[in-house]
């Protein structure tokens, strides 16, 4: 009698540890379902509908006037000279901006992370770019890079004659690089501020005891331990300079110029879309193309920073 009273406690015990942990197995999809559904609408969706445009030849004004061009498309892209300048543009674009904003929004942290006066001042003068608008601030610094504008009275007056900065086919990606340095560095400082003041500082402490000087235990105890966040700021850097488009469209006005030196891929995929008629699949046979491009690229720097560094 007792070992069945036991048994059908250890049943009703079973009963109830599946029953938990199903109910444990629907919460968690329904917490991840707001997530899932944002993700499909606005990332999946849109892929692949811009994968299956890609396959057409569609009007850019009625978009359901289409005839099937199967790969033609990116035969278009890939032969296309401008889609090459675009690349080309984009991929010095990013190479700079990417390696200077990093290495600053490092030094930046590391600045603002000293417990000295001002501090937080300062990590607000920082950030304060990275919040404002894209296309305000890009309309400000036309006026800075302007002929007669404040940067060349600032050059005129150590005795240098600035060049016509948005005008010149040398310097006007150059401009466009300072112009997104400086709006994008006060995201990535804030991103390795936390990082920095995750580490534990007993391994300062340590290190010091030992008798490591400031430069060795950064570069012994800050910089492997700053590997992930070095990884995430540096993934966010190119898919967003890979992206750029606002800040080259309005330097340039909308063409480009001068001599496609600010065409970059999303300017390119903008212009078959909306300024040639008939180029809609060929703008999506781009962002395909691009895509592709990001995945990769993002998938290379992900070997480079495999290593994780534990504390």
């Amino acid at each position: 009698m007792a070992g069945n009273i036991g048994q059908v406690q250890v049943e009703t015990t079973t009963g109830s540890l599946a029953r938990q942990k199903m109910m444990d197995k629907w919460a968690g999809w329904l917490f991840v379902l707001p997530a899932l559904l944002f993700f499909s609408v606005f990332v999946v969706y849109p892929i692949g509908y811009g994968l299956f445009l890609s396959l057409f030849k569609i009007n850019s004004f009625n978009i359901d006037e289409r005839q099937w061009v199967g790969l033609e498309n990116f035969t278009k892209v890939l032969a296309d000279p401008n889609f090459h300048k675009a690349l080309l543009n984009t991929a010095v674009f990013s190479f700079f901006v990417v390696t200077i904003q990093t290495v600053l929004a490092l030094l930046l942290a590391v600045a603002v992370n000293q417990k000295i006066k001002g501090s937080t001042f300062f990590r607000t003068a920082f950030f304060f770019p990275s919040i404002s608008s894209s296309v305000v601030i890009s309309i400000i610094f036309l006026w800075v890079f302007n002929q007669n504008g404040l940067l060349n009275y600032a050059l005129s007056t150590i005795g240098v004659k600035g060049p016509t900065w948005v005008d010149d086919p040398r310097t006007a990606l150059p401009a466009i690089m300072g112009l997104n340095i400086w709006t994008t560095a006060g995201t990535m400082m804030v991103l390795y501020l936390a990082a920095l003041q995750d580490i534990p500082a007993h391994l300062y402490e340590a290190a010091a005891v030992d008798g490591a000087n400031p430069f060795q235990r950064f570069f012994r105890i800050t910089l492997p331990l700053l590997t992930p966040t070095t990884f995430f700021v540096v993934t966010l850097g190119l898919i967003g300079t890979f992206q750029v488009f606002d800040q080259a469209f309005v330097i340039s006005n909308g063409s480009g110029g001068p001599e496609k030196s600010t065409l970059t891929a999303v300017f390119y995929i903008y212009q078959q879309a909306f300024k040639e008629t008939g180029r809609m699949g060929v703008a999506a046979a781009g962002a395909v193309v691009l895509l592709v491009i990001i995945l990769t690229v993002t998938l290379i720097q992900r070997f480079i920073f495999r290593s994780e560094q534990e504390y």
